[in-house]
């Protein structure tokens, strides 16, 4: 169950298979550290070396930095492999090397100051904009805000937060926009203690009256698909996709690579398991059997949904087509379901693993704790995904600003 035959022969170097072989000699180690991962409350050291060392968090990069400047379905590859030995980690790399990507959209000048000096420079973000306000100034803008879940900051040099640019008329609305600030310029404050993705250190950062310049920020209308302000720079065509629309896809994989490996595990002890009470092998329960392929279903089917719509997105952006709000808003849709189902299945395997699975110990419980606290994103809300899916099936405008 994977995208990825482990059968065959060496991938060619660069490739989405040489980046996931890449993932997976990782994962072990992973797997070993996960419980000192959540314990740090964010990744430790070693664990971010060997992400640098294997070259991962550049899997979106500009090949002109050096980068891997995969397709966009990379996200659901090789994320679902790192998440088979921590969603936590998969989460952070998922978000970091998406922000490469998205720094490819912003004007040369800002890709420039970041990857002249560091091309291995990590980059957290906070995409809430309502927590952000910030005003035009000479050369820019003032911004001020305290945003949460910036996932990964501790290791970051630099962070995207999110903001809505105070309009000159009252009677407009104001404008959203991502704001590039350094490390110097914002606070971290310790929240993140949480239950489940604890090791993904995603605290709150907050920031008062920064000067940032106009060409350290990036409108969000001029990342809806087709030409950004960085299209001179990076001509691929990964780099006109629309951000927002498929935002949900930056963040799928990890949900995926948890539930394949809580199926996996599973199904292993159900192998060699036998009823405490008479001794009978777990195997041979019909129960079990239906519940093993319920759960590999909807794993099944939800790999099959996020890896059609990243490799129909880039055939679509290839084409210079750019899909409309429809289309949009059934990206959103269909992300949000793919991460419920992955969701069902870990709730199905920790229901029939019984009093076993409860142990602190064991990595079941942890992908159950996983498995909630992704699908508790906002982005895989389903009731707010479908319903603005509804709302425009309908006739009705979006509710969602930023696609």
């Amino acid at each position: 169950m994977s995208a990825i035959d482990d059968n065959a022969e060496a991938p060619p170097k660069g490739s989405i298979a040489d980046y996931c072989a890449r993932a997976r000699k990782i994962v072990p180690e992973l797997r070993d550290r996960a419980f000192e991962t959540e314990e740090l409350r964010r990744l430790p050291d070693e664990t971010v070396q060997a992400l640098h060392d294997n070259g991962i968090f550049r899997m979106l990069q500009p090949a002109r930095i050096g980068g891997g400047e995969l397709d966009y379905v990379a996200l659901i590859d090789v994320v679902e492999e790192l998440a088979k030995g921590d969603a936590a980690v998969a989460w952070n790399v998922a978000n970091l090397s998406s922000h490469h990507w998205m720094l490819g959209m912003f004007p040369p000048a800002a890709q420039d100051l970041i990857w002249d000096e560091h091309p291995d420079a990590l980059i957290a973000s906070s995409f809430i904009f309502p927590t952000g306000k910030a005003k035009r100034c000479d050369g820019g803008y003032s911004l001020t805000g305290r945003w949460p879940f910036s996932s990964g900051v501790d290791p970051s040099a630099w962070n995207m937060l999110a903001g809505i640019v105070t309009p000159d008329d009252e009677a407009q609305s104001g404008e959203y926009r991502i704001f590039l600030i350094p490390e110097t310029d914002y606070e971290i404050i310790d929240t993140w203690f949480t239950t489940g993705l604890k090791g993904t250190g995603s605290n709150d950062v907050k920031a008062e009256n920064i000067f940032v310049p106009e060409h350290m920020t990036l409108a969000v209308s001029n990342v809806a698909g087709g030409e950004t302000p960085g299209s001179k720079s990076n001509t691929n065509a990964l780099y006109a996709l629309p951000v927002f629309a498929l935002f949900p896809f930056v963040l799928t994989g990890c949900a995926l690579g948890n539930a394949q490996a809580c199926w996996d595990d599973f199904v292993e002890n159900t192998r060699k398991s036998s009823s405490s009470y008479n001794q009978a092998k777990l195997s041979d329960f019909q129960s079990m059997q239906i519940k093993i392929a319920e759960a590999g279903a909807k794993i099944d089917a939800a790999r099959r949904i996020m890896r059609g719509i990243c490799v129909d997105a880039m055939e679509d952006a290839r084409a210079g087509r750019i899909p409309d709000l429809l289309i949009k808003t059934r990206y959103r849709r269909d992300g949000a379901f793919s991460v419920q189902l992955c969701t069902e299945a870990v709730d199905l395997l920790f229901k029939a693993s019984g009093a076993g699975g409860l142990f602190s110990t064991g990595h079941l419980q942890r992908q159950f704790r996983e498995a909630h606290a992704i699908n508790a994103h906002i982005a895989f809300s389903f009731d707010a995904a479908g319903s603005n899916n509804g709302r425009v099936e309908l006739g009705m405008p979006s509710d969602n600003p930023t696609l």
